[in-house]
């Protein structure tokens, strides 16, 4: 059974409003041991959309502050999700180096400043070239910045993929527009990176949240991952609400066992802890 939520948000995340409070008790009220939260640090974000950008020092406050009043009834742990960039690396290398966190996903949400989450990332462009194209600023990034633990939401861009079909977002693609096969030559090179520098790969439950009827990765990244000697995950349900944290878990370790993994990592002070299903 999975235990632990990676890939968490509150109200030091400008995309949420959630007090960290909330998400913990949410977390002792599912019966997770440890949680990370894993606030948004993207430093080069468009000021338009806002700034995803968090003082660390008045976070790590909150985080022990946290850790003091549910010692005993839950594990918290302080982590970040860096949008990575290739021209500001060297800043989150100073910010990983500065302060102590627990763990750090590298995340993708930019192409030359555009986030897949607008529809002006889409314009003159099909599904198939903006995800190529997003696949291929991954690959981009991990080749450029090394200092993080797991790869986050491999195929977030699939979420947001027929947003100009579909401006309702609850209407997502259930990945009819999306393959393993069609982007697998820059996917396998996204893979064999990451197993090669010992980075686990992110399984991010939000996807069936969003309506794909499968995590962020899908089935088939995680089927070629394990073929290509990939063992180390992480799971995390992304969630900016409290209603939203551990969402659909009984799924993902359904198809986790099914594709062969039998342990997924946490960490605690950047060492990494197996732990069984």
């Amino acid at each position: 059974m999975i235990k632990a939520d990676y890939h968490l948000h509150s109200s030091f995340s400008s995309d949420s409003e959630t007090p960290m409070e909330s998400q913990i008790e949410k977390a002792i009220e599912l019966g997770l041991e440890d949680i990370c939260f894993t606030e948004h640090m993207d430093l080069d974000y468009p000021k338009e959309y806002g700034e995803f950008n968090f003082s660390i020092e008045e976070y790590f406050k909150k985080i022990k502050e946290m850790q003091e009043k549910y010692r005993g009834k839950i594990s918290i742990y302080k982590g970040v999700e860096f949008g990575l960039i290739p021209e500001i690396g060297d800043q989150y290398e100073t910010l990983a180096g500065q302060y102590e966190f627990d763990f750090i996903i590298g995340s993708t949400h930019l192409y030359n400043n555009l986030d897949p989450y607008y529809s002006t990332y889409w314009e003159g462009k099909t599904p198939q070239q903006g995800t190529m194209m997003y696949f291929e600023k991954i690959l981009e990034n991990i080749q450029n910045y090394n200092n993080y633990d797991t790869l986050g939401h491999i195929d977030y861009i699939i979420r947001y993929q027929d947003i100009k079909e579909n401006p309702d977002r609850n209407k997502m693609l259930l990945f009819d527009n999306y393959s393993y096969s069609e982007y697998g030559d820059v996917l396998d090179e996204i893979l064999k990176h990451i197993i090669y520098k010992g980075k686990a790969l992110e399984v991010n439950a939000a996807g069936y949240r969003y309506g794909l009827g499968a995590p962020n990765p899908q089935y088939s990244t995680l089927v070629r991952y394990k073929e290509l000697g990939g063992e180390l995950i992480t799971i995390g349900s992304d969630a900016h609400k409290s209603e939203h944290l551990g969402c659909s878990y009984d799924k993902v370790e359904a198809l986790l066992k099914e594709v062969g993994f039998r342990y997924y990592a946490t960490f605690h002070g950047r060492n990494r802890i197996m732990n069984s299903f």
